[in-house]
């Protein structure tokens, strides 16, 4: 799985710009595999640097604790103080720069992992609900409100062969959108309207998700367009900022179900 959590696949270039990957080995899964531990370094991972006091006060806790898990997330090297900022009294950290990978093939059979194992995936996967229920519950403008998603397709039957080429190109989409945000924030005169460059064709042995797939009310379901703003009438001569780039979460979970008779 990658935090950026996946099942183990062939290793392939980095895109450029992309940050190094640190696979999470058995010390340090058992440092990060605490429920606030993972609640901060997402903090910190997400809005940046902050400090003991500041975190405490976002997520209720004591500050004593916070600073107890911020020494125990450094010294396992998930975060690092911000250094020329703060005093002695008030340190501030930010999380490392690096993308998270861990294989749960390396941990299933080893007894002295298996419980940091669970909690590292319930915690994530609690998290990851909680960013959902969190956005469908805020108020966003038109534009944001029918640019974000929820797909569940529930009508594939692949082999696991397909579901790793599935799971890789999915990866490559993603990663490919990054790097043309990346590029257009660097120069915007270049890529305020260009759309993202190098689309590829579905990687040979991939399978492509067959229709009916059914998205949450008031998103945009797969295969939908957003409305030419001119051909509608609504063509707006300046961006807003409702319409600029914005932090985005993309949450990729793809597994095999048992059959009726296997359950």
């Amino acid at each position: 799985m990658t935090e950026d959590t996946a099942p183990p696949q062939p290793p392939r270039p980095a895109p450029p710009g992309a940050r190094p990957v640190r696979r999470i080995d058995a010390r340090s899964l058992r440092g990060l595999a605490h429920p606030l531990r993972m609640r901060i370094l997402d903090l910190l991972t997400l809005d940046g640097p902050d400090t003991a006091t500041g975190l405490a006060r976002r997520l209720g806790e004591n500050t004593g604790t916070v600073s107890w898990h911020l020494r125990h997330l450094a010294g396992h090297g998930f975060i690092e103080e911000e250094t020329g900022r703060g005093t002695r009294r008030e340190r501030w950290w930010r999380a490392e720069r690096a993308s998270r990978r861990l294989d749960t093939n390396d941990f299933r059979d080893d007894p002295d992992t298996r419980g940091a194992l669970t909690v590292y995936l319930h915690e994530t996967v609690q998290r990851d609900f909680e960013q959902v229920t969190s956005y469908l519950a805020e108020d966003w403008a038109p534009e944001w409100r029918d640019a974000g998603c929820l797909i569940r397709r529930s009508d594939l039957r692949l082999t696991p062969a397909q579901l790793a080429a599935l799971n890789t190109e999915l990866e490559q989409v993603i990663d490919r959108h990054r790097e043309a945000a990346r590029t257009a924030a660097d120069h915007p005169a270049e890529g305020a309207t260009a759309p993202a460059e190098g689309a590829t064709a579905p990687a040979e042995g991939a399978i492509v998700p067959a229709e009916g797939a059914a998205a949450v009310p008031g998103t945009a379901a797969e295969g939908a367009t957003v409305p030419d703003a001119a051909a509608s009438g609504t063509a707006r001569q300046d961006v807003t900022d409702e319409a600029a780039a914005r932090p985005v979460l993309v949450q990729l979970q793809s597994f095999p179900r048992r059959e009726r008779g296997e359950r």
